[in-house]
């Protein structure tokens, strides 16, 4: 698995929400609702997405996702 482009791809996602990332601060631990006030509607379209690319519902598996760290770590584990 190609860590940094994984890292890559989810960046790209969360620019596209036009999210000022402050210098010095790592994406990895930002929280999805919180942090980066994903709602509904844009869990649902990264969960596609990242199924597009990685095959695999990263939702299905784990309900308790939070950060993109949560997310790196499981599509690295499969």
């Amino acid at each position: 698995m190609d860590i940094q482009r994984l890292y890559d791809f989810l960046h790209e996602i969360i620019m596209r929400k036009e999210y000022k990332l402050e210098e010095g601060v790592n994406l990895e631990h930002l929280s999805l609702r919180s942090d980066l006030a994903f709602d509904s509607f844009d869990l649902a379209e990264l969960t596609v997405r990242i199924e597009d690319e990685y095959s695999i519902d990263i939702f299905e598996m784990n309900e308790n996702i939070d950060t993109v760290i949560d997310i790196i770590e499981i599509i690295t584990k499969r």
